[in-house]
């Protein structure tokens, strides 16, 4: 018996030591997991994008570079908060809106996240110019449109709706990403030359030429018709509407082309 109970410990032993994992390769395949990217961190540029040229436009802590409209200063009805760019909701057609007014810019990349009270309407321009002639951006300057499409009180035509360039290009609704309202939304706008895309949540929305003959057919039959200087530049200004409706914004930034 004493035998046989030595013979089997020892098989015990072997069978165990077989189907036990090994120290090392267990420390192997922990080195080898993938290793978290660095956590994104609101209004900051990445090593990356600052290589490739990207330049911040609000730094989550200040209204630096900001201005209101043929003003000077930041109206009161935008505020900084929680790492925010924040319009109280106090413009209206004309008044409140402001612009980046350290820098104009040509061809460009402009990246931002925004998120918009329910029933909410705002915009973002680009190529603004200021003068006592213009009460207000989009007298001059195109509107990549920000509006709550899901929330709205009335009813919204195709060339009204987020991500239009408004008043000019539709968008395809039934191919839309759309956040709801008090949700974070991201929108990109590339201007190369006179070609353009409007994109919101990764996926685009308007694609155009701008100064083309399908362009000038649209600017001269529709709402600008009237509005000589409208879209015409071909650098200026970047530009945030307050439309009277509570709006954020935040990772606020552009690149030079």
């Amino acid at each position: 018996m004493k035998i046989r109970s030595i013979y089997l410990a020892i098989l015990l032993a072997g069978l165990f030591s077989c189907n036990s994992p090994k120290t090392n390769n267990s420390s192997e395949n922990a080195s080898s997991e993938a290793v978290p990217e660095e956590t994104k961190k609101d209004n900051v540029l990445s090593a990356v994008e600052k290589e490739e040229g990207w330049l911040l436009l609000f730094d989550g802590e200040s209204s630096e570079g900001w201005r209101g409209f043929n003003q000077k200063t930041l109206p009161s009805g935008w505020i900084v908060e929680s790492g925010t760019l924040k319009s109280l909701g106090q413009g209206g057609d004309i008044g409140g809106d402001i612009v980046y007014g350290a820098q104009e810019f040509e061809n460009f990349e402009l990246y931002l996240e925004w998120k918009i009270s329910e029933g909410g309407n705002s915009g973002i321009f680009y190529h603004v110019l200021e003068g006592d002639q213009y009460e207000a951006p989009y007298q001059n300057a195109p509107e990549y449109q920000l509006v709550d499409d899901l929330g709205f009180p009335g009813k919204l035509e195709e060339w009204q709706k987020v991500g239009a360039d408004y008043a000019m290009y539709y968008t395809d609704s039934a191919n839309k990403i759309i956040r709801p309202a008090g949700e974070w939304n991201s929108s990109r706008i590339k201007f190369d030359g006179g070609k353009v895309e409007y994109w919101l949540n990764g996926k685009m929305t308007v694609s155009f030429e701008a100064w083309s003959d399908d362009w000038y057919k649209r600017k001269q039959s529709g709402k600008w018709k009237n509005y000589a200087d409208y879209a015409m530049a071909k650098k200026g200004l970047i530009g945030l509407q307050d439309h009277g409706s509570f709006i954020w914004f935040r990772n606020i930034k552009i690149k030079a082309l």
